[in-house]
């Protein structure tokens, strides 16, 4: 017997009829301690056209490098105010931002110290599978030299995609933050690296 062939599907466009939360792009909002920046940027196809069905979920330490989560132990403060965790969508143009704090280094594999860092997964129309990335500060550059994910990366061009660029400051209400430029490529020239988890 033969079957009937099944058409294919991408996934999506629902992520912002479902997903959206526009407050969990704020991962201060909820008066978190440390130095508050801000992070923009654009996710681009590998046409460079902006991906406007995306979203970034972002995983990151505190701004004493520990993680809001039962399995960190460090004997490092925590802070109740700093979930770690965010989500934000992309725009009509395909840029995003969102406003967290300054992670601290963490320990990895080994108890070697990684660079401050804010973990990346990017969701967006036809991956069927999320991309995950990383996303480092371009001041950290020997922390970011001895960090053993970068360090697996043998190509300095690629390397660099994972380092954020600093931009115009961004002023919030009263307050003028510090902020850095981390654009998203998925394909060809200049493609983000991305990790396999």
């Amino acid at each position: 017997m033969k079957l009937p062939v099944t058409g294919s599907q991408t996934v999506g466009p629902f992520y912002h009829y479902a997903l959206d939360r526009p407050e969990w792009s704020d991962l201060t909002r909820h008066g978190a301690r440390g130095e508050k920046i801000r992070i923009e940027g654009r996710i681009l196809d590998g046409e460079r056209k902006p991906c406007i069905d995306a979203f970034l979920e972002v995983w990151q330490a505190n701004a004493a490098g520990r993680y809001a989560h039962p399995e960190d132990r460090q004997n490092k403060k925590p802070d109740p105010k700093f979930i770690g965790f965010g989500r934000v969508f992309t725009d009509a143009k395909g840029r995003y931002a969102f406003t967290t704090v300054r992670p601290g280094p963490v320990p990895g594999r080994g108890n070697a110290m990684q660079a401050p860092h804010i973990a990346v997964n990017l969701f967006g129309r036809g991956l069927l599978k999320h991309l995950a990335t990383r996303i480092y500060f371009p001041d950290c550059a020997e922390a970011n030299e001895a960090d053993p994910v970068l360090g697996l990366i043998d190509d300095p061009k690629q390397r660099a995609t994972l380092v954020a660029q600093p931009a115009k400051p961004t002023r919030l209400g009263r307050a003028i933050l510090p902020t850095f430029r981390f654009d998203v490529i998925l394909q060809g020239e200049g493609e983000t690296a991305f990790l396999e988890i």
